[in-house]
C-alpha cells in the first residue's frame, strides 16, 4: 500500500490490519511515535492525519485515508517547529516517553487555536498521559509555543 508520510511517498507491505504504528515503526523506521497502551488511551503513539491527532496505535494502516506527519516530520529545513523549540525552552521532558505523542497534540491544537485559553489546553490533551506529571511544563510550553508561531508569522 501506498502511504504519504512526512510528506515522502512510501510503499509498505503491510496486512491492511496491521495497526499503522507498527507500519511506521517497523516497516517504515520511523521511531517517533511510541507504543504505550495498545488502546489509544496514553496519546504516546500520536500522529496527525491531515492536521488531526489520530492514535496510531489503533488505527489500521489500510484505513490511513490523507497525509500521516509524525515528529520527525515537523522540523522543516533543520529548523524546529514552534512547539519543539518551546518544549525545550520549557525542559518538560523528563523520561521523554510520552513527548512525542504530546508535541503531536499540541501541534495540532495550535493549528487550530492561535492563541489557547487553559480549558483549550486541556481539552486537546486530555488523552495524552504524562506518568512523570510534567503537566505545567507542558501547559507552559504551549503557550510559548502560541506565542513564537505568532511572532513567527
Amino acid at each position: 500500500m501506498r502511504l504519504t508520510v512526512d510528506g515522502k511517498q512510501m510503499e509498505i507491505d503491510a496486512d491492511p490490519e496491521m495497526p499503522l504504528l507498527w507500519a511506521l515503526r517497523d516497516l517504515a523506521g520511523i521511531l517517533g511515535p511510541k507504543f504505550g497502551c495498545g488502546i489509544a488511551a496514553c496519546g504516546a503513539c500520536t500522529v496527525l492525519i491531515d492536521g488531526s491527532p489520530v492514535r496510531s496505535c489503533v488505527l489500521p494502516v489500510g484505513g490511513v485515508e490523507g497525509d500521516v506527519v509524525t515528529i520527525e516530520g515537523l522540523s522543516r529545513d533543520g529548523a524546529l517547529s514552534a512547539v519543539q523549540q518551546a518544549w525545550l525552552d520549557e525542559q518538560v521532558a523528563q523520561c521523554g516517553y510520552c513527548q512525542a505523542g504530546q508535541i503531536m497534540s499540541a501541534t495540532a491544537l495550535l493549528d487550530e487555536i492561535d492563541n489557547p485559553t487553559d480549558e483549550d489546553i486541556d481539552n486537546a490533551m486530555a488523552g495524552n498521559l504524562c506518568r512523570c506529571g510534567t503537566y505545567p511544563k507542558i501547559r507552559a510550553a504551549i503557550k510559548r509555543a502560541a506565542a513564537l508561531k505568532l511572532a513567527r508569522a
